[in-house]
Formats: C-alpha cells, structure tokens, sequence
C-alpha cells in the first residue's frame, strides 16, 4: 500500500450517518500527563480535530501521573480543546489503572455513544470499556499504540502478557470493529501474533506545530553548543539510545542532545554507556523538554535522529518535520515510510557503524542537509495533519457506527486504505 495515494490512510464510506457524532475514548492517562508520551499528545490533538469538524467528544480517563495523581476535578466534565474530559480516581492496582469510578460511569452512559475509541492494550480501562461497549451493543475501535508487538511482549513482562492475552485481550481485539493502527509496519507486527484480529485501518497520526515559539537563546537550552543532533522522547530501551551512543565516537564534529524524562531509571546506564565510549563530552542530557520550548529544539537542530528498535508511528519524527528539520530513522520506525517516500529524510539501519555514517554523510552535505528540512516541512503540511486525521478517524467511525458492530476480518497482513 502506497501511503502516498490515501494520506489520510482511509477510503472514504458513504454511510447514511451523516450527522455529527458522539464520541467517547477511553484511555488510562491524558493531559496534562504528558510523561507517558506521544499516546497522549496524539489523542489531544485528534479530539481537537474531531471537535473541529462538528462532534461531540468526550474522553474517559484517570488522574494516574506517575508515582502521583493529576490536580484536576474528578468525575466531572473538564473541557480541554472543546472536548470534555472525565477524570476518574484509581482505587487500587494502579499499575493497571483500575477504578471502579470509572467503571460505574461507564455503566451508567456507554449507551449514549455512537462509538467507543479506545487507546491501550494490556490496562484494566480498554477491558472494561469493550466489555460494557459489548453489553450496551455499541460498535468500538481499538488502538494498541504499537503494544501488539511480539519483541515488546518478549522483553518486558512476557509471561503476564501473555496470559493478558490469552485471557482478556484476545477477546478485546476479536469483537472489536476495527483495529486502528498508524502505519503498515505496527499492521503487520500485530498480525504476526496469530490473534483473531478484526479489519485493520491505518489512519496516520497529526501533528501540531506553533505558529510562534521563543527562540532557543530565550528558553532553558540557550548555552547548548552547536551544531547539534537531537533525540527528544522517553529514555526507554526500544527507542535504540544504546546503539546511538555507540555510533558517535565515529561522529566526532557533532554534538548529541537527548531529550526526555526518565520513567524507567534507564538514564544512568546510557550516561555510564557515554563515559565508556569517550563521548560523555559531546552528549548532553537535557531532561525532559518542555511543550513550549522544545520547537527551539528542533528548529535548531542540524537533524533528528530515531533509531528506535521498534515504534508505531513516531510523533517526535513528524514534530520534527514540522520544524523543516531533516531526520534520520531506522525502518522499524511507523513513519519510516513517509520519510523514505517524500525524501524528508534519511532511513538506515540501526547498527552503530550505519547509523554513525548516516549521520556524518548528512552533517558534511549542507546542501542536501537544507533540501532535506525544506521537504521534511512541506511533507508535514501536507501529510501530517490533525485535520486530516480526523477525517480518516471520522470515515472509520461512521463505517462502524452504521455497521452496528463487529465489521468483516481481513486477512492477516491485509490493511485497509
């Protein structure tokens, strides 16, 4: 399938559902809880859209943020970009996110909804609103954020995922009226598992840039040494740090800056990992980059770099775009195939010998450099967004609310555009 020829990545279905729908997510975390990533950015950013166009938005969540909870009323309507935003407490378990708040609401308005978006895998809220969207007969979505991944289950927590699985997700996907994923490759990840999958529609993630942000001299970063190349998302082993800082002792005329909160204490060892490989001089840990500041970041940078083992989509590669910044990826990143086809940027692989000459060939090619952030910018207007989004999500959801349910199962590999 050439993304290319559907950026929106749906065909569009003609429905007699033509009025403006009531909407509901259900996600265990949302703003402003911004450390858990790029799942909640992209949902704000496609409830405003959807807002935009006419709907009636309402998001389920919890007040989770970390070790603490979220200063925010709870079991009232918040309204936050047009939408109207639930929080619920959790009562126990709090790893799974379970609140009983929740599933009383739930109980109580599931009917009123023309559709149900939900967006986790493996977390007591997407559960308990398939089981209720079932029992109420109202038609929902899945969107497993790139969690149905066979390398991801193997490394963390196998065995309990695996009897998640078995036990409750399995379920979960199976009657679901459509798997939403944002990129081929999260498609066939999650085929590869065997499961019983319904049909699978890419619609790729927005993004929101700033008409106007402060200047890099102005905010936090104003004594970062340049030239530089940026990482900016969670420290986390699948975003493929490791192998990056392996790579830059053969980059020696550029600096590295990573950027990103720490939820799994994996930042000492990158740091130790730096210091061995003599390059602690040149790679500056900069903590988590703020909304407002970190457009500076990527305005300023000579080019991203994601060489992620795994990943969906990749929101930082599209903000990245946004700021006309060239970047370099590895093909297990979602959005990997955007960049290749628009030539917005460089893919390679993710050993530290290719990945370090992928980087050095950019530094060294001002021109192609330039050419590169010039596409990257007009490919992320085009392409990238949340206007867009929305009107691919909007296709999907009329489908399966006219459906009334369960829509027909494509063949494993196959995804629908």
């Amino acid at each position: 399938m050439n993304v290319l020829a559907s950026p929106v990545g749906i065909a569009r279905a003609s429905t007699p559902l033509t009025r403006p729908l009531r909407i509901l997510h259900v996600i265990p975390a949302y703003y402003p809880a911004t450390r858990y990533g790029g799942t909640v950015s992209a949902l704000r950013g496609l409830c405003a859209a959807l807002v935009r166009r006419g709907h009636e938005v309402h998001i389920y969540t919890t007040s989770i943020d970390g070790p603490n909870d979220l200063d925010v009323p709870l079991r009232q309507a918040v309204m936050l970009d047009g939408a109207a935003v639930h929080y619920f407490p959790i009562a126990a378990l709090r790893r799974l996110c379970w609140s009983p708040a929740m599933a009383a609401a739930l109980r109580g308005t599931i009917h009123t909804f023309d559709v149900v978006h939900l967006h986790s895998i493996f977390l007591w809220p997407t559960w308990a609103a398939a089981r209720g969207a079932r029992h109420a007969g109202v038609p929902y979505i899945v969107s497993p954020h790139g969690m149905l991944v066979g390398d991801l289950i193997r490394r963390k927590s196998r065995w309990v995922k695996t009897a998640w699985i078995r036990l409750i997700e399995r379920r979960t996907l199976q009657d679901a009226a459509v798997m939403h994923v944002t990129a081929d490759l999260e498609a066939s990840e999650a085929a590869a598992l065997g499961l019983p999958l319904p049909e699978i529609r890419k619609v790729s993630h927005g993004v929101d840039w700033p008409s106007f942000h402060a200047p890099l001299a102005a905010g936090p970063y104003a004594n970062l040494a340049k030239p530089y190349a940026l990482f900016l998302g969670r420290i986390n082993w699948k975003k493929g740090l490791d192998r990056l800082i392996r790579a830059w002792p053969l980059v020696p005329e550029l600096r590295l800056v990573i950027a990103g909160n720490d939820e799994e204490g994996y930042l000492s060892e990158l740091k130790a990992l730096a210091q061995r490989e003599g390059v602690e001089d040149r790679v500056s840990f900069v903590g988590f980059a703020q909304d407002p500041d970190k457009w500076a970041l990527y305005e300023n940078a000579e080019m991203f770099v994601l060489p992620s083992h795994n990943e969906n989509f990749g929101c930082a590669v599209a903000e990245a775009m946004a700021m006309a910044c060239p970047v370099v990826v590895t093909p297990n990143v979602g959005i990997a195939q955007l960049v290749l086809e628009t030539g917005s940027g460089v893919v390679a692989d993710g050993e530290p010998e290719a990945l370090a000459k992928a980087v050095r060939d950019l530094h060294q090619d001002q021109v192609r450099r330039l050419a590169l952030g010039a596409q990257a910018g007009r490919t992320a207007l085009r392409y990238l967004s949340w206007d867009a989004a929305a009107e691919g999500m909007e296709a999907v959801y009329r489908q399966a609310a006219s459906a009334g349910g369960r829509m027909t199962a494509a063949a494993p590999a196959q995804v629908s555009s």
